[in-house]
């Protein structure tokens, strides 16, 4: 944090955006270094500078060879090669097993632009090193213009400069304080000579600044940069730029954060209750959002579910996934090594992987309700042991592959075993990792089927790629804000015309599953049970599950500390030409795989001992 850092121009960006931008913004020589009155006095120099800050973003999805991002009660990871993931670790309760865990997009070496020598640069991207790379940045950008360096410039250019300035600084200050809790928050450059004392603010705290930061950001950005004169230049190549809705979203995000439970009564107190004022503003913000895109004034909206599998993975000419529901996307740093992320969800004996498996728990698929609208232990449901995969909530059919369905379209001699997934107890061995599912049950959320050696659909070109924020997330957060900001399932932002529940509705709609329950919206403690399963099964898989669980204090408490399996037997012979669904088992039971021995120091990461050491205002976390 107190390395003196130099005015550069990061040209370094013109490949990784995926926008010829940087052709138009910064044709200049990559090793060169300006002074301050250069790098700033101008638009294109100024925006050539703001755009290193997205080129320290993380891809946590395809952050090393495998890629362990889905650390609450999930995922299981194969035990014999996984073992360093974070995700296993964390199972473990050794946090500390981040520190320069090159396979941890939390801390490691990092790199602006890729490590010399090194596997790629997205391999190189860190959080905690390049956050506060990025927080300094944005600071030296803003005193930057707090210091009239920028001479040459429209009130839009300058406008546009700030909000990106402001967005960043909070956008970074969110993640750290996601992991970490409260951080001292800097408004201004530090003199590499002064004495560095700030002390570290309460998680509050530091959530006013960044609502401040994005409110300012959201003032000042436009809702589409194509449709300004700043941004015409490079009109159809904007979508990664910050503008009014990411300011927005996260401004609701980080209120939401600063309202839940852990923020808001701390980790010693036996209450989860949220700050009801705090989830007020939070639905203000989203609500505000949904708002603008229920009215047709922005360029996102929810794409239909036929095309659900655009919103995690595309086939053509490694194209960025999200189309019109991606708000908030990390950059494409590099494509080497994609199969690698994508045969980790799927039987080693069909692909070119590591004989790692990230496979889904059987009681996190338990999520996925029944079509119906109602959850699986629900009497009125409908579930039944005899036929556990009928008439589920479609997106359980998009996302997991569970016994009897078909993995492979045209299988080879030696994959005819493997053709269709073979999840009985004792099917295809027993407890092998590269011939069945340790948990009954394999994620296909983000790969199609197909995706194998035998068929091959997955060739060149072919990318997987998870968002930091997309739209339906908004629908959610927004139902969670509104009914704890107003007390129920009914509860709506004045500037809004959803409630709480008809905004799970949405969600739901576009999967074609049934409503809430009436039975789910009479009081506040069920509904919520709903919003929590309904943000399980919609955002499965997407990074979201361990902060969620921290910030609703559930993280340590059954049943969300365990992992199982589920085992059952085939009743009668299996035969390929019945619907996968209609397929009986007998002998259905649940174990426990998983327990994970987790204590209240496990709501937030430690800081390294270098860290807490540079001053006694720097305090470690509880526990650790």
């Amino acid at each position: 944090m107190k390395k003196q850092l130099k005015y550069v121009l990061g040209a370094m960006m013109c490949c990784t955006l995926g926008f010829s931008s940087c052709t138009d913004y910064l044709e200049r020589d990559e090793a060169s270094v300006l002074s301050k009155e250069d790098a700033f006095k101008n638009f294109n120099n100024f925006q050539g500078y703001v755009e290193v800050m997205y080129n320290v973003i993380p891809d946590f999805s395809r952050h090393y060879w495998v890629s362990s991002f889905n650390w609450g009660e999930d995922e299981v990871i194969t035990t014999g090669n996984g073992e360093y993931l974070m995700g296993f670790q964390i199972d473990n309760g050794n946090y500390r097993s981040y520190f320069n865990n090159g396979a941890c997009f939390l801390d490691r070496e990092w790199y602006v632009d890729a490590k010399p020598g090194g596997s790629g640069a997205r391999f190189d991207k860190a959080l905690w090193g390049g956050g506060w790379y990025a927080i300094r940045q944005a600071n030296v950008g803003l005193k930057a213009l707090e210091d009239g360096l920028l001479v040459d410039a429209t009130q839009e250019q300058r406008n546009f400069i700030e909000g990106q300035l402001r967005y960043f600084r909070g956008w970074f200050y969110f993640q750290l304080c996601s992991y970490w809790g409260g951080l001292p928050y800097m408004t201004e450059p530090l003199d590499p000579s002064a004495q560095f004392n700030l002390p570290r603010l309460s998680y509050q705290e530091c959530a006013d600044l960044m609502i401040a930061d994005f409110k300012r950001a959201a003032e000042l950005l436009p809702v589409d940069w194509d449709k300004t004169a700043t941004g015409r230049p490079t009109q159809g190549k904007n979508e990664f730029r910050p503008n009014k809705i990411w300011a927005l979203s996260y401004l609701g995000k980080a209120a939401l954060y600063a309202g839940s439970p852990l923020m808001a009564q701390g980790v010693d107190s036996n209450s989860k209750e949220y700050d009801a004022a705090r989830c007020k503003t939070a639905a203000e913000a989203l609500g505000q959002v949904l708002t603008m895109v229920e009215n047709g004034e922005t360029q996102y909206k929810l794409v239909d579910f036929e095309d659900y599998s655009t919103l995690f993975y595309s086939r053509k000419d490694f194209l960025v996934p999200g189309g019109t529901e991606a708000i908030v996307r990390h950059v494409t740093y590099n494509a080497d090594s994609y199969w690698r992320q994508m045969n980790s969800y799927q039987l080693s004996a069909i692909c070119n992987g590591d004989g790692i498996i990230l496979h889904p728990s059987a009681n996190y698929v338990n999520y996925y309700g029944m079509a119906n609208g109602l959850p699986l232990d629900d009497a009125n449901s409908g579930f039944s042991k005899s036929q556990p995969w009928k008439d589920r909530d479609p997106r359980f059919y998009h996302d997991i592959i569970y016994d009897g369905v078909k993995m492979i379209k045209s299988p080879t001699s030696d994959h005819k075993p493997y053709q269709y997934a073979n999840f009985y107890e004792g099917g295809n061995g027993v407890n092998d990792p590269k011939s069945t599912s340790r948990t009954g049950y394999l994620n296909y959320k983000f790969i199609p089927i197909g995706a194998n050696t035998s068929d091959n659909d997955y060739g060149w070109g072919f990318h997987m790629s998870i968002s930091y924020l997309r739209l339906a997330d908004v629908y959610l957060m927004y139902a969670e804000a509104a009914a704890e900001g107003y007390g129920s399932a009914k509860g709506k932002s004045p500037n809004c015309s959803l409630t709480a529940e008809d905004a799970i509705n949405v969600i739901r709609d576009r999967a074609g599953v049934e409503h809430v329950n009436a039975a789910y919206t009479a009081s506040l403690e069920k509904f919520m049970g709903e919003v929590r399963r309904e943000r399980a099964v919609e955002l499965s898989f997407e990074g979201h599950r361990f902060n969620d669980l921290r910030r609703w204090k559930l993280l340590t408490e059954y049943p969300y500390n365990i992992k199982t399996c589920q085992k059952f037997d085939r009743d009668g012979e299996f035969d390929p030409n019945v619907d996968p669904k209609e397929n009986k088992v007998k002998n259905f039971r649940e174990e426990i795989i998983i327990k994970r021995a987790l204590s209240k120091k496990h709501y937030w990461l430690p800081f390294k001992t270098d860290d807490v050491t540079m001053y006694p205002e720097f305090g470690q976390n509880p526990g650790w």
